[in-house]
């Protein structure tokens, strides 16, 4: 590590287009000075003459107890007060990530924080993290230890969130941030995303527009309980903390130990919410998501199709079926395992990962060999963190569940489901050999499937010690990551999606292990709309998992018609969660077409930049946004109409991302008109595009027995040379 200067005052931590700027003077606060686009060293020299906030870069609690901290802590003689100074900054490469530390003491006591701060070359996302340590004689108890704290300036400022429930994840919320305290928070203890997610939005202009307007996006990267609060005092500010939940996870922690805290991903825009996501995405891609520079493959899962109702003739037609559409890769749900307790239901058999080979005679090399056949992959479903009551792993080794002392444990899914407790290392061994004994034997596994479908709902660890029951929620995941570290480093190159219980997992605290994430369990397209509208705020369309289902739909019930289902799953990474042979022929070759168009289109929705145009959240009753290529000589723009009635009057959607200067031709896919649109085949300038768009058809052009009440329209703009 490279001092920058033994008295180093102004640091400057920048990116192409954003700055941080903080006072480090050694021997006295560290104090935040400015966050937003980006300075000249001139502009920097400029700030205290503009005024700056004059609030310290991470609040310690005890010498300051009336405004909220980022950290707090009870050292070994029972005193409750920090009081940090800066000691030192300095600058070091971390492979390709520049990181700026700004070291932290206390001024009585062997007690230190290393406020970090990562920057990548080409990226528009600072990460910011705490290192925290002592050497204090006996243990020090932390009872707080968020990430990072940023101060935002007091205003027309509007807060984006996510919030949901099973089923109906990714939702967006949008309100002015408010005098007094607003807290997003998560205690699920396995998964972190149904609820609310641990991610935001603050829109400095006042209710948060798509493409214009300052805003600062915020990404805490943690897979477990997370804490984000926001305090509007009597202060011009409206101080924001993000970090592990606090609550039930004093730590204590020994002499020498260092407490890293998760990344808390800042970034900024002037060019609305889009712009936010646009550089989330692409730092995701490139630096947080396994394999983030790789197609994803178009795939058949066998869930909606079968359910438990695995066996080899099933699995052999799907897998023909999807081959014969032009799809890429088939995955195995639930029901393939369990010798003494098989798996027909969700009651049994978590934890005994045997082929049950009165359902799969031949096995699952069997199955790969079929998939080789029809000329795909061959993927499978495993949840390798739970057990039930009803399995043999439960019975040799009831120690390995999380339970309390003294208490029988509480049940999850089925009336059976307990959380194994991977802070104990022969439960990560336990975890890491389930994935390590499928790819030994089957290195031609392609992808799997990895579920989570319950949470932690007890409080108790059989492996910790009385005294450390505290850190159960910590160990857990300390343990998952640890599990996932020998995965990646034994099989780098297999397709993981992160599943639980649908969306409890889509965040970018999994995502350095995981290809992907399960957007939600429910695959009704209307919903879908709202709900990956939402997920797109933070995380790009190649990780998200999005499949064509059958109609009726079966959480929903309710009947969409095909080409309405294709339109929306088309706009993530797109898969099929149905069963062909239950299709009509006419439909099987609408998909067929589909798959084959998506392959044309797939390098444009999972590479390129996404502008949201019309908000579903808005009820103007449609709902569209375009992904376009870095190049711009590309695009695919969606619109899908989101409700229904007579004489009903919609905008006109106005594109935006393309070159003003040059001119698209125009195609649309999945086309079920008997007469092409009006512009099919025509060309438009950029310029006239974002200043005008095109008019979309209330209803499709079909016959009259196939007429309904949905609409939706994908186009192809290409660049015309």
């Amino acid at each position: 590590m490279v001092p920058v200067g033994t008295f180093a005052e102004i640091v400057h931590i920048s990116t192409p287009k954003t700055s941080l700027v903080v006072d480090a003077e050694k021997g006295k606060d560290a104090k935040f000075l400015y966050y937003g686009n980006k300075l000249s060293a001139s502009e920097v020299d400029d700030l205290r003459s503009a005024g700056v906030p004059n609030l310290r870069i991470y609040p310690s609690y005890g010498m300051s107890t009336v405004s909220e901290t980022a950290v707090g802590a009870v050292h070994a003689d029972g005193n409750m007060t920090l009081d940090l100074v800066v000691d030192n900054v300095s600058r070091r490469k971390d492979g390709n990530r520049d990181v700026t530390t700004v070291a932290l003491k206390d001024k009585h006591y062997p007690f230190f924080v290393n406020v970090n701060y990562g920057t990548y070359p080409d990226e528009d996302v600072i990460e910011t993290w705490t290192e925290i340590s002592h050497q204090e004689k006996g243990k020090v108890a932390l009872t707080q230890f968020a990430s990072g704290y940023l101060p935002v300036r007091y205003g027309d400022v509007w807060l984006s969130q996510l919030y949901g429930s099973w089923a109906n994840e990714g939702r967006v919320d949008e309100a002015p941030l408010n005098h007094g305290m607003k807290v997003i928070k998560n205690k699920d203890g396995a998964r972190n995303s149904h609820t609310s997610h641990g991610e935001v939005m603050l829109s400095l202009d006042g209710k948060a527009r798509e493409n214009e307007g300052r805003v600062i996006g915020a990404a805490l990267c943690y897979s477990g309980n997370y804490k984000l609060r926001f305090d509007t005092d009597d202060s011009n500010y409206h101080h924001f903390f993000a970090g592990i939940n606090e609550e039930n996870s004093e730590y204590n922690l020994p002499k020498n130990e260092v407490f890293a805290t998760p990344p808390l991903a800042l970034t900024y825009s002037e060019e609305g919410l889009s712009g936010v996501s646009r550089n989330f995405h692409k730092w995701g891609r490139n630096h947080k998501l396994a394999h983030g520079d790789k197609q994803r493959k178009i795939l058949l899962n066998s869930w909606e199709g079968v359910y438990f109702d695995i066996n080899e003739e099933g699995m052999a037609q799907m897998m023909d079926d999807i081959a014969s559409m032009g799809g890429e890769l088939f995955v195995m749900d639930d029901g393939w395992f369990g010798v003494k307790y098989p798996r027909n239901n969700d009651s049994t058999s978590l934890g005994d990962w045997t082929v049950d080979t009165r359902k799969l005679p031949s096995g699952i090399q069997g199955l790969i060999d079929t998939a080789k056949k029809k000329g795909i992959k061959f993927g499978i479903w495993i949840e390798p963190e739970m057990t039930n009551t009803l399995s043999e792993l439960y019975e040799k080794h009831p120690e390995y569940i999380i339970k309390p002392a003294n208490r029988e444990p509480n049940l999850g899914r089925g009336g059976t489901q307990l959380v194994l407790d991977l802070g104990n290392p022969k439960v990560q061994d336990l975890v890491f050999h389930v994935v390590d004994t499928l790819m030994t034997k089957y290195p031609e596994l392609d992808y799997i499937k990895w579920d989570a479908n319950a949470p932690i709902m007890n409080h108790g660890s059989q492996y910790l010690t009385s005294d450390n029951q505290s850190h159960l929620y910590i160990e857990y995941h300390r343990g998952f990551e640890k599990v996932l570290d020998r995965i990646r480093a034994k099989y780098p190159d297999v397709t993981i999606q992160a599943c639980a219980s649908g969306g409890g997992r889509a965040n970018y605290g999994v995502l350095p292990w995981f290809d992907e994430f399960w957007v939600s369990d429910n695959t009704d397209a209307l919903q879908r709309v709202y709900m990956q509208w939402g997920t797109s705020y933070f995380f790009p369309a190649i990780a998200m998992a999005s499949h064509i289902s059958a109609a009726p739909n079966h959480q929903t019930f309710r009947t969409i018609p095909l080409k309405y289902r294709i339109d929306v799953a088309m706009s993530g990474r797109l898969g099929m969660e149905i069963q062909p042979k239950n299709m009509t022929a006419e439909e099987i070759d609408m998909c067929r077409k589909a798959i084959a168009e998506y392959k044309d289109i797939r390098p444009v929705v999972q590479f390129g930049d996404i502008y949201r145009l019309l908000s579903p959240y808005d009820k103007k009753g449609a709902a569209s946004l375009m992904y376009v290529t870095p190049e711009k000589d590309k695009a695919v723009y969606y619109w899908w109409k989101t409700e229904t009635f007579a004489n009903q009057q919609l905008p006109r959607v106005t594109m935006a991302g393309l070159d003003p200067d040059k001119n698209y031709k125009v195609h649309e896919l999945n086309r079920i008109d008997n007469k092409p649109l009006s512009y099919e085949g025509k060309s438009f300038s950029g310029k006239f595009l974002m200043s005008n768009g095109l008019e979309m058809p209330l209803g499709h052009k079909v016959d009259y027995n196939k007429r309904n009440d949905y609409a939706s329209r994908v186009l192809l703009l290409e660049e015309v040379k």
